[in-house]
């Protein structure tokens, strides 16, 4: 189907069900094995729970479809065992340009400090990922992954739902103490529930076209408003893996999807498009860019797709024992790659609150605050999706004439650059609003705040270089941490949840087995600390709490807070 890419074709078997020979009661199920669903089920086989995972096709998404993931995503999947092989496949990149005609008027980096392990973004094609996270559900020996495993219907009640499903071989019935929905932005499992999705769906259309070329193009994210190829439109430029080429060409609510699909449509649009826009010259060669007379480098068709995005949400995630994580909670238009990076965070969030109420440690109420955080970075994400689309297809004649008078001023202007909007690129939520947080009491400085998502550092562990994200993560993953700076002498309290205690202290002091040493102070400056500081974790890396000083009972507040317990 496509030239770089060989689908998978996933064996289906007989469920077992249909026999009788198996328990049909199971504490987690997970509907939809896309990057959500399999990050939901990754997460929580990884926590010790059993997990059935059902999908109606046998293979991965078709086409390259989501191909942005940022930062805080790798570092998420660092965690779930799939990061590695996305960093070591997909394009890293750092830097976006846009462009008002042919002229720069705005760039950004996105990790402009060193001293982190991971880019600000890799571009990779959704169906590796997928494929990579369907080798680590393999190696998870309490998965249950089902292809060809349709769900028809779902009965919630009050210890879970019920489930029918259908297969090749007949239909079944499961029982979950747990449900996670994460069937996609039309879920057929919302629909059935007769749940609401709220929002605005935009009236425009976007053609996708991959495209495989060997080109010395920069690895970097490129935005035209108004270029002399594609006149009175916008067009996006990414680089992914295998030599292909992401083209996103704006094209208007009145085009005719099934018509702007057809080879002898796209091929030209590309074909003008390189010849404005070809490999940077070696040093001391004259340019072609810009001269229609070149044709640029060759290439070959891919993929085509046409899609139209809509900025919607359920006004609650959780209902009862269902949970809904993904585009099937939420939908944001593409640009900003805020879909899936929201969508991974949505599963980071939800597997360790889950995982304490299925073992007792924690009551169902904190599964609230799942819906109350990551419904909040939704809002975030879709305010931040809506203006860098209402920047991108002004719907009147006015906002356009504005649009371009920003464009036009940035050329010369820096206070306008901060003005143009082509997709604020994806970044973690700060949960500082979040009733999990224990407020400070004692002065600090900078953004490693309660709600904080950690901040990653170069560190040395036993001799060895290490990054403090990785040192963190606890084996266990259930665990709470508390980072205790210095040599201050700490004997943790009988905790309600397990804690990890880890020292970090700075080079040349007395170090035992386990110690942090931040090797190059970027911990330190990072966290604002000094001798004695204490943070405290929580599973999934944000800052739940800190102090100038450990105090065993503040310790022991600080966790029933996070675990809704007090």
């Amino acid at each position: 189907m496509l030239s770089t890419y060989t689908y998978p074709k996933y064996e289906y078997r007989k469920p077992p069900e249909l026999s009788g020979t198996t328990p049909q009661r199971h504490p987690v199920v997970v509907v939809g094995a896309g990057p959500v669903g399999l990050s939901a089920a990754i997460e929580m086989a990884q926590r010790g729970v059993p997990v059935l995972l059902l999908d109606d096709d046998d293979t991965v998404s078709i086409g390259s479809r989501g191909v942005c993931y940022a930062k805080r995503a790798l570092e998420v999947l660092d965690r779930q065992g799939c990061g590695q092989a996305m960093v070591d496949k997909g394009v890293t990149w750092n830097v976006g340009r846009t462009f008002f005609d042919t002229t720069e008027v705005f760039n950004f980096n996105l990790l402009p400090e060193a001293g982190h392990e991971r880019p600000g973004m890799i571009n990779l094609q959704q169906y590796y990922l997928e494929e990579f996270m369907v080798n680590r559900a393999a190696e998870l020996p309490n998965i249950d992954l089902r292809w060809k495993h349709k769900v028809a219907k779902v009965e919630p009640h009050g210890s879970g739902a019920t489930l029918q499903v259908e297969t090749p071989d007949g239909s079944f019935t499961v029982e979950a103490d747990w449900l996670i929905v994460a069937d996609g932005a039309r879920s057929p499992i919302r629909r059935q529930l007769g749940l609401e999705i709220e929002g605005k769906v935009f009236q425009d259309r976007f053609l996708i076209a991959d495209v495989v070329m060997k080109a010395d193009f920069p690895a970097e994210r490129w935005f035209w408003f108004d270029p002399p190829f594609h006149r009175g439109q916008s067009v996006l430029l990414h680089r992914e893996a295998d030599n292909v080429w992401r083209i996103d060409f704006q094209l208007g609510w009145d085009a005719d999807p099934e018509e702007e699909k057809k080879p002898e449509k796209v091929i030209p649009r590309i074909k003008q498009m390189l010849a404005h826009w070809s490999p940077p010259p070696p040093e001391g060669a004259q340019s072609s860019r810009g001269d229609p007379s070149t044709t640029g480098p060759e290439f070959d068709l891919e993929w085509v797709s046409v899609y139209t995005f809509q900025c919607r949400r359920m006004p609650q995630f959780r209902h009862g024992r269902v949970l809904f994580a993904g585009d099937a909670a939420h939908q944001v238009s593409p640009f900003g790659a805020r879909g899936a990076n929201s969508g991974l965070q949505d599963t980071d969030n939800l597997g360790w609150k889950l995982q304490r109420v299925i073992d007792g440690t924690a009551p169902e109420s904190l599964l609230d605050t799942y819906s109350e955080e990551r419904g909040f970075a939704a809002d975030e994400n879709l305010l931040n999706s809506t203006r860098s689309t209402d920047f991108i297809t002004p719907k009147s004649a006015t906002s356009k004439l504005l649009r371009n008078a920003v464009l036009g001023l940035a050329r010369e202007h820096a206070f306008a650059r901060t003005l143009v909007n082509s997709g604020r690129l994806s970044v973690p939520a700060l949960l500082t609003e979040s009733r999990l947080n224990t407020p400070d009491t004692d002065a600090f400085e900078g953004w490693m705040e309660p709600g904080a998502p950690m901040d990653d550092a170069p560190v040395v562990v036993s001799g060895q270089a290490r990054w403090l994200l990785r040192e963190v993560a606890s084996p266990a993953l259930g665990d709470f941490t508390l980072l205790v700076f210095g040599d201050e002498e700490v004997t943790l309290p009988k905790t309600p949840v397990p804690v990890v205690l880890r020292r970090v202290k700075t080079p040349g002091s007395l170090v035992i087995a386990g110690d942090i040493i931040d090797s190059e102070g970027h911990v330190s400056r990072r966290f604002d600390a000094r001798p004695g500081t204490v943070y405290l974790l929580r599973p999934d890396q944000h800052v739940a709490a800190r102090w100038r000083a450990f105090d065993a009972g503040k310790l022991q507040a600080a966790l029933k807070r996070a675990l809704c317990t007090q």
